[in-house]
């Protein structure tokens, strides 16, 4: 079963079991996969709807970020709650030390130096990590190998 089929699936079970808040989120997530589907005229894969659901997770943090800053503690909780939704359909993450080690064996294969080489580096750990770390930990122990 692909991820947007269980995807599916889990709006007919929040249907059914009349849970408001779950199904508005993964309604909001279908809709954004369509949107994708039209835009691009393609058929999206898992790793696609990974990166969707890792685009929205991302939106929601920065919203709770703004919403906390601004006293606004309803709003926040609401994006939390979106954000624990949108969380089951992520794999499993890579924990810091094997992100750590991940870059390292990238640093060495693709032979970069400095700090100058952060663009290629991070190119090629998007492309190898997209969907199983968070990027914002990626990017933080690329520039650490290459302060080395």
């Amino acid at each position: 079963m692909s991820l947007k089929d269980r995807i599916t699936d889990d709006m007919k079970a929040a249907m059914r079991a009349k849970e408001a808040d779950r199904l508005s989120t993964i309604r909001m997530l279908l809709a954004a996969c369509k949107q994708k589907e039209v835009d691009e005229r393609i058929e999206l894969d898992d790793a696609a709807v990974v990166g969707i659901v890792d685009k929205l997770i991302k939106q929601r943090k920065d919203s709770i970020a703004a919403f906390q800053q601004a006293g606004r503690t309803d709003l926040a909780d609401k994006e939390t709650a979106e954000v624990a939704v949108l969380s089951a359909y992520l794999p499993q993450r890579l924990g810091a030390e094997e992100i750590a080690a991940e870059v390292r064996a990238l640093v060495a294969e693709l032979g970069a130096a400095g700090p100058g080489d952060m663009g290629k580096v991070m190119g090629a750990a998007k492309a190898r990590l997209a969907g199983k770390a968070d990027m914002a930990l990626v990017s933080a122990a690329v520039k650490q190998a290459l302060a080395q």
